[in-house]
């Protein structure tokens, strides 16, 4: 079980209608992506969209990945599969290796054969180090360093051909890959030499994708839950990498640890469609919707049929994990994001220097600790920042508060609970976000129009 890790990008797509037939090069890469890794058979070359095999591997691979199932090669699908992925078959009867595979003592061995010049050497045995250690700490294995012979896992450097008959690609491709337990190659581990290494987020951290491969060859498969390390994406995060998606997962090989300290586990990446949704915050930007829920983030997209969600750390490794409120001002092109009592702008996706700055340079008081939702109404070019039951308006202009603030949100907003965890104004129309309801509020006439789940503005 080769496994390798995918880097999703962040770039809008501008259509998700069927590719053009004559888009040669669009056909050869899906053909190749479904032969490797979904078990599309040889020799359909030429079939196309005609072959009932070819779709139902697209649809294999889109349920996989949570796009809008069809079919269809359209450009969401194409373009996800052209970035730097895994080798490992996501779905398990396509993979080349029986499933289960696990080591058959707890006291595993490992050899660093060589060394990357991306880093100090001894950055990367701490890096190796504890990326073992993530897996130790929830199971009863242990792992033992060999200076010389064979060990279990045996961990390198290599480009193109290095020796195993799966070569790399280069730089942004094939990141790393590692084999499952078992003898000869089992549980080999190797890095791309074209890829630049790192400690921080500037490319590649060598510990995530230490972790991620380590957990192959400790007989872990492709989880499909974005919050887990063994999902097939790149992210960089601080903080513990396991989920309980993950932590489950090598339990299930390994048991526990007897002697485990007690982990905080990465939360489970929120559901769109459940029916108890809540959101912490949600904002345009440049006419798309971004919302935010603990760690993550769905991206709606007017060309997107379905929204895209993603570790807010892989985007923003800079700004704080989990965002308390966040607005759009058009005029100035800037997205504000609230975290605490610090604040961040961004411009388009790009953090703006300068930043993080703290609330209350806005006006707000002292006691303030936090905003809980914020909505800009461009009619007004007035900001409205929600506090517990009250709320502020921030004149953009001036950059000052008002005056005779802060005021009710009962009062003002009648027909509103008096707590508000998201807001975002869209279409003429105030919606406000409280627990797993929303409400669509006229702002001129100031009455509530409809009340509905959260979760239906996600389209569930």
């Amino acid at each position: 079980m080769i496994g390798l890790l995918l880097l999703l990008l962040l770039v809008p797509q501008s259509s998700t209608g069927p590719l053009r037939s004559d888009d040669d090069d669009g056909w050869f890469v899906a053909e190749k992506y479904l032969r490797r890794l979904y078990g599309l058979s040889p020799g359909l070359r030429g079939a196309r969209t005609s072959s009932s095999e070819f779709q139902t591997k697209i649809k294999e691979m889109q349920r996989f990945f949570k796009l809008k199932v069809t079919g269809n090669l359209d450009d969401n699908t194409l373009d996800l599969m052209k970035e730097p992925r895994c080798g490992v078959p996501d779905v398990a009867e396509y993979n080349h290796f029986p499933r289960d595979l696990k080591w058959m003592t707890n006291a595993i061995t490992f050899r660093i054969l060589n060394y990357t010049p991306d880093l100090k050497k001894s950055d990367v045995d701490r890096a190796i180090r504890t990326a073992l250690n993530v897996w130790a700490d929830v199971t009863p294995l242990t792992f033992k360093k060999l200076y010389q012979g064979n060990a279990d896992i045996m961990i390198s450097f290599g480009t193109k051909e290095h020796g195993d008959h799966n070569p790399f690609d280069g730089p942004d491709g094939l990141l790393a890959h590692a084999y499952p337990p078992g003898q000869g190659i089992g549980g080999d581990t190797h890095f791309d030499e074209d890829e630049h290494w790192t400690k921080d987020s500037s490319t590649y951290n060598l510990f995530i994708v230490a972790a991620h491969e380590l957990g192959h060859a400790l007989g872990m498969s492709h989880s499909s839950d974005p919050g887990a390390l063994m999902y097939p994406v790149y992210s960089y995060a601080t903080g513990y990498p396991l989920s309980v998606d993950d932590i489950n997962g090598i339990q299930a090989l390994y048991g526990p640890n007897p002697d485990s300290k007690k982990v905080q586990p990465k939360p489970d990446a929120p559901t769109k469609c459940d029916p108890m949704l809540s959101f912490d915050a949600v904002t345009e930007l440049r006419g798309e919707t971004i919302i935010f829920k603990d760690e993550y983030y769905w991206r709606l997209h007017p060309q997107m049929p379905e929204p895209e969600q993603t570790l807010i750390k892989s985007t923003w490794p800079s700004i704080s994990k989990k965002v308390d409120a966040a607005y759009e001002n058009p005029e100035k092109d800037l997205v504000i994001i609230f975290s605490g009592i610090r604040m961040w702008a961004l411009n388009g996706y790009n953090l703006v220097d300068g930043y993080p700055k703290y609330i209350h340079k806005l006006g707000l008081p002292k006691k303030i600790r936090k905003v809980d939702a914020a909505v800009h109404i461009k009619d007004t070019g007035k900001t409205l920042l929600f506090t517990e039951e009250e709320y502020w308006s921030y004149d953009e202009e001036t950059g000052t508060m008002d005056t005779g603030y802060p005021r009710s949100i009962e009062e003002d907003f009648p027909g509103m609970d008096d707590e508000v965890d998201a807001a975002v104004f869209q279409h003429g129309y105030l919606y406000f976000f409280h627990d797993h309801l929303q409400y669509e509020y006229s702002y001129t006439s100031r009455k509530v129009i409809r009340i509905m789940r959260t979760n239906s503005f996600l389209n569930c």
